[in-house]
């Protein structure tokens, strides 16, 4: 009798230990964030090589002070590359306004910049600020293609905490996805 029963459970145990399918736990879902429009095809960048005028002044006081940074007339005073949802990719109409901060930044040995990535408040906290770090490295990529020497230029990104307008709907939305360029001292 003894036997019987040993075999049973070893039998039994051999059972336990076989395999079978298991369930995906539902805790590990990933957020699906495919793309609303087809993927843009990347144009070349043309460069403008008519020299940036800075406004007159002292090289050795802080660069936030020249006056050309916020003179209206002038495109230096454009700070702020918008982007596509779910993008980082800089559109056509914002290449002159990075080429002309490239230009700036590269002429101007003391002048140094932060580009702050954003965007808007949909998807995770943890998808929004590497998003956002994506859109800061983009328009920092592209400067150094210009001329702009990287060590002069960091990156941060903020994600979703620092929107530009409040609300919700496609035109807050489009405000908030954004990078914009700080110069130090500012």
């Amino acid at each position: 009798m003894r036997k019987i029963i040993s075999a049973f459970i070893i039998a039994t145990m051999m059972a336990a230990c076989s395999s079978t399918p298991t369930k995906e736990q539902d805790g590990a879902k990933v957020e699906d964030r495919t793309l609303q429009k087809p993927i843009e095809t990347k144009k070349p960048i043309t460069v403008d090589t008519t020299p940036v005028t800075p406004g007159k002044i002292d090289p050795g006081t802080a660069l936030a002070g020249d006056p050309a940074l916020r003179d209206p007339n002038n495109i230096l005073s454009k700070r702020v590359i918008f982007f596509d949802y779910d993008s980082n990719l800089v559109k056509e109409e914002f290449r002159p306004i990075v080429s002309a901060h490239a230009k700036y930044i590269s002429q101007n040995g003391k002048a140094r910049m932060v580009i702050q990535g954003h965007t808007d408040e949909r998807g995770s906290r943890e998808y929004n600020i590497a998003l956002g770090q994506r859109r800061a490295d983009a328009v920092k990529q592209m400067m150094s293609v210009l001329g702009a020497e990287g060590a002069r230029v960091e990156t941060v990104s903020f994600g979703e905490e620092k929107p530009r307008t409040q609300g919700t709907g496609e035109s807050a939305f489009s405000e908030n996805r954004r990078a914009e360029i700080v110069y130090q001292g500012e």
